[in-house]
């Protein structure tokens, strides 16, 4: 499959799951844009300015298991409003579409900013409020301490901080597919997801 496959939505939708399934169900690469953003986001948090991390970041820097930390994401949400900092970060995401056989990107603004002209859009969303209660289980599983009240705290004001910032703000493009994982299974979710490329483009199933 030769496709460039978009899809965005806000944290903890499912996204990332989507993707990823979405990816090996036609043989494509993959890239989480968000953990650009994150690796930055880190990299400011040890003490590195925002652009220079930006204009420095390497390949390796995408592996950290300290990446997927709520810490990292809420100061991967702050460097992500920076417009200097998108604009670095946006170059590497447009370089690894273009590589042969296609490419699914998911983050928060790729079928409106990164690939308008993508094949395919979906924007992956769920409420507030289950989006909270399925970071929370995250956060037990992995012995991290909070409340689910704080979690959906957290949710929320990053959910205004991504909806309202200047540079590229959370939206889904007009052509995109809008699933909403709410009240689906994750298994459902990824069968719906795959059956709208499918729709669209009858002559590239797996």
């Amino acid at each position: 499959m030769s496709l460039l496959i978009a899809i965005d939505g806000p944290a903890a939708a499912g996204k990332g799951s989507i993707s990823r399934a979405i990816a090996k169900h036609f043989g494509m690469a993959h890239l989480d844009t968000g953990l650009l953003y994150r690796a930055v986001g880190a990299q400011v948090l040890k003490g590195a300015k925002p652009l220079q991390a930006a204009q420095h970041l390497q390949a390796e820097d995408l592996n950290g298991p300290e990446l997927r930390s709520d810490t990292v994401a809420q100061a991967a949400s702050k460097v992500a409003a920076l417009p200097r900092v998108r604009v670095e970060l946006v170059e590497f995401q447009r370089r690894f579409a273009r590589r042969t056989g296609g490419a699914v990107l998911d983050g928060r603004d790729i079928g409106t900013v990164i690939l308008p002209d993508a094949d395919v859009k979906l924007f992956i969303t769920a409420s507030a409020e289950v989006r909270a209660e399925r970071r929370y289980k995250e956060f037990l599983d992995s012995g991290v301490k909070t409340t689910l009240e704080q979690v959906l705290t957290d949710v929320i004001a990053r959910d205004a901080r991504d909806k309202s910032r200047s540079a590229a703000p959370l939206l889904a493009a007009e052509d995109a597919v809008l699933i909403d994982t709410s009240d689906l299974s994750l298994s459902a979710a990824i069968a719906q997801a795959i059956a709208a490329v499918e729709k669209d483009h009858p002559h590239e199933k797996s």
